[in-house]
């Protein structure tokens, strides 16, 4: 399971989104994962979807990926599921037996909030992490953010921060699953037993974890300053970035996906929830 998390890492291509200026994708994330939240209807979902699917295809990220990153929403996926189905109330009544009654309304509604989720990992991931580089997205949100300085905001230190996070995301996944794996060939048991079992199971697997990500740490710590690393004042880019036709053509296709849903919303309230 922890080898399916695939959240902070980067595949590197030439498609239309890799091609984009990061400050770009940034914003049509935040506007994209808006858009999620404003779906209210299965038309407005079914646009959603459509567009999703889009935008993994020109993505040029393998869908396994993108499924193998799903894998460990697993629990969430099926926690909200059951929870809709038995919880929510309608008046259409597909089962009834003693006290469970289930309503056609929660069914749909369980579908409808298992797609939410999909499509709010799914879309934010390609258009950000899988395929913006770690430094790259440094940049564009540095120079978003770059109006912060005139208040003495450490923008740098903010944006650099948030990139070593997102870097280490997929070495602290490696360490633990390589510390699990030492203590299971110790007889360490991290499958049977309750969730309370469990979970104090995992305490040998935490210290060591924690131990190795301070001296990661450490280690960065050092080689930055050995480079002489002082932060962004005087600092240069390799690359520079710049808005383009594809930048524009991103941000209204992204704004128009939000008006579109806001209309449909209105206008085909069709299973509104």
């Amino acid at each position: 399971m922890l080898k399916d998390i695939t959240l902070g890492q980067y595949f590197p291509g030439k498609s239309f989104l890799h091609r984009i200026d990061p400050r770009t994708k940034v914003i049509s994330a935040l506007l994209y994962i808006a858009a999620v939240f404003l779906c209210q209807s299965i038309m407005s979902f079914i646009i959603l979807l459509a567009v999703t699917l889009a935008m993994i295809a020109v993505s040029g990220v393998p869908v396994k990926i993108i499924v193998k990153g799903l894998k460990p929403l697993i629990f969430i996926l099926a926690f909200t599921t059951i929870y809709n189905v038995f919880f929510y109330t309608g008046d259409t009544i597909l089962f009834h037996w003693k006290f469970i009654t289930i309503y056609l309304e929660g069914v749909v509604f369980a579908v409808i909030m298992g797609l939410r989720i999909i499509c709010l990992l799914a879309g934010s991931s390609v258009l950000l992490t899988y395929t913006t580089s770690p430094i790259m997205l440094t940049d564009g949100i540095e120079r978003l953010l770059s109006p912060l300085n005139k208040i003495k905001a450490p923008v740098h230190e903010f944006a650099m921060m948030m990139s070593i996070a997102l870097r280490f995301i997929p070495t602290l996944v490696e360490e633990t699953d390589k510390i699990m794996s030492a203590q299971k060939a110790r007889g360490a048991d991290f499958s049977s037993g309750g969730l309370i079992k469990r979970a104090k199971a995992l305490i040998p697997v935490l210290i060591p974890l924690f131990i190795s990500a301070f001296r990661r740490a450490s280690d960065l710590a050092v080689a930055m300053e050995c480079r002489c690393y002082r932060g962004g004042s005087g600092r240069t880019r390799m690359t520079k970035t710049h808005f383009g036709a594809r930048d524009a053509v991103l941000f209204a296709l992204t704004i128009i996906l939000g008006v579109s849903i806001v209309i449909v919303n209105i206008y085909l309230p069709i299973w509104v929830i």
